[in-house]
């Protein structure tokens, strides 16, 4: 039996944000038999804490999809490291940590104790790729439904997403997607899903963000802390970004509320976090 934790990630209230399952093994289970624990679990990402394989890291985590393997993904990695903290495989202190995962060593940022703890990650150096043909162009406009401002692009930062700036989180968040057209677009780009944007007029947040990833069987992902590192560095690549350090919000169409804390470094790196709240914890069987 292996120790589990449910955890709500990129919130400060249980029920909102992205759940994710933690589950700590340590030994390494067959990568097909972790699937199958994400497949039965069927939340959009569950992640299994194991022991480091290389120096430097303070723990390994391995991220799993109810359909695939990530090298890497935003809330797994904030939520893998709140629970690193629960089982005792990281102090519960502040300071700088170390994370291992399928995208390499990727640097942690721990504020805080208890209920006011924050963690950030560093996410992988983005990999922006060419801008869409006209015809990809016109299959994200009839997928999504409206017409996004300037190209849409292709992102890599472990995970791979399609990008649409659709200007306004009016626009954003009354937004009703084709899925059957997602599910071809992205499998045809290899992405992992499509990621939309646009700006807050006012409130607490700068950016309105939704995630739709029909093809891994996840119709829209509450709060992806993927999704808003690949957006915050395709706004600093086109120079738009609403600030150095800013907040995305995500979830309020699925009715999980969440807040990603965004911060862009001069040289283009990008750090996701935010709160994590625990849900429930028991055994499972790996």
């Amino acid at each position: 039996m292996a120790r589990v934790l449910l955890v709500d990630v990129f919130t400060e209230r249980a029920y909102a944000g992205n759940a994710l399952a933690v589950v700590l093994v340590e030994s390494m289970p067959e990568p097909a038999h972790m699937q199958r624990v994400a497949a039965w679990l069927n939340l959009s990402e569950t992640a299994f804490l194991l022991p480091p394989t290389q120096p430097g890291a303070d723990y390994r985590v391995r991220i799993f999809t109810p359909r695939r393997e990530l090298p890497f993904a935003g809330h797994p990695s904030v939520g893998a490291a709140w629970a690193a903290i629960r089982f005792g495989l990281l102090p519960d202190a502040p300071g700088a940590r170390m994370q291992e995962c399928g995208a390499g060593l990727l640097p942690l940022h721990i504020e805080g104790r208890g209920a006011a703890r924050r963690i950030h990650v560093q996410a992988p150096r983005a990999g922006l790729r060419d801008v869409l043909d006209a015809a990809t162009t016109g299959r994200v406009r009839q997928a999504l439904g409206v017409a996004p401002r300037g190209p849409a692009q292709v992102v890599d930062v472990g995970a791979v997403w399609l990008l649409a700036d659709l200007d306004t989180a009016a626009a954003v968040r009354g937004l009703a997607p084709d899925a059957p057209a997602l599910v071809r677009l992205t499998r045809a780009l290899d992405c992992v899903g499509v990621a939309v944007f646009g700006r807050e007029a006012a409130g607490d947040a700068a950016l309105a963000v939704r995630a739709f990833c029909p093809g891994d069987g996840i119709a829209e992902d509450p709060v992806t802390g993927s999704a808003n590192a690949a957006i915050g560095a395709l706004l600093h690549a086109r120079g738009q970004l609403p600030g150095a350090r800013y907040v995305a919000s995500q979830g309020r169409e699925v009715g999980r509320d969440g807040r990603v804390e965004v911060q862009v470094e001069p040289d283009g790196a990008v750090w996701i976090g935010g709160g994590c709240v625990l849900c429930a914890e028991g055994e499972l069987r790996v």
